[in-house]
């Protein structure tokens, strides 16, 4: 019995560190980095906006007026499409989120990123048995992607952490 335990814990530590060795980490847990102290945002009066703000504050960013960079949030837009066709009770959708962004000095008002698209899109199933359900898991798929944009953003702003802002 005692040899099963340590086979066991021996395999155990062995998966950990060969996962920690390629590089694998868990979604969600990493907190991005970013070296930009403080960005002012003007974002457009969408769901998204408060995703990105929450997104800075747990990078370490200040959002401020009178920062050296200023980003520029348009609104969110979502397209939906089916990808299961035919009488099934359980249908597959595609969400996707696109949502345009530029970034900018203060100071001359050039563009350091000019107007790009952030799109983010995600699969989910809906069944014609519960329809009460459908409107929950929708929005629920909205509010991820709010989410996977918002990273996805940050991970674009690390490319003007080598920039110098003034």
């Amino acid at each position: 019995m005692q040899r099963r335990r340590f086979l066991h814990l021996t395999l155990a530590a062995g998966a950990g560190m060969a996962l920690a060795g390629c590089g694998f980490r868990l979604r969600g847990l990493e907190t991005p980095v970013l070296s930009l102290d403080s960005i002012a945002l003007v974002a457009a009066d969408s769901d998204l906006t408060p995703a990105v703000q929450a997104a800075l504050e747990r990078a370490d960013t200040v959002i401020r007026d009178d920062a050296p960079l200023r980003l520029n949030l348009g609104s969110e837009s979502f397209s939906e499409s089916r990808r299961t066709f035919g009488s099934a009770a359980s249908r597959e959708i595609e969400l996707t989120l696109r949502a345009p962004f530029s970034v900018q000095r203060q100071r001359d008002n050039a563009y350091l990123l000019d107007q790009q698209q952030l799109e983010v899109s995600t699969n989910f199933s809906i069944s014609d048995n519960n329809l009460l359900a459908q409107d929950d898991i929708r929005q629920e798929a909205r509010q991820e992607l709010r989410e996977e944009a918002a990273r996805r953003l940050l991970d674009r702003l690390r490319a003007l952490d080598d920039q110098p802002a003034s």
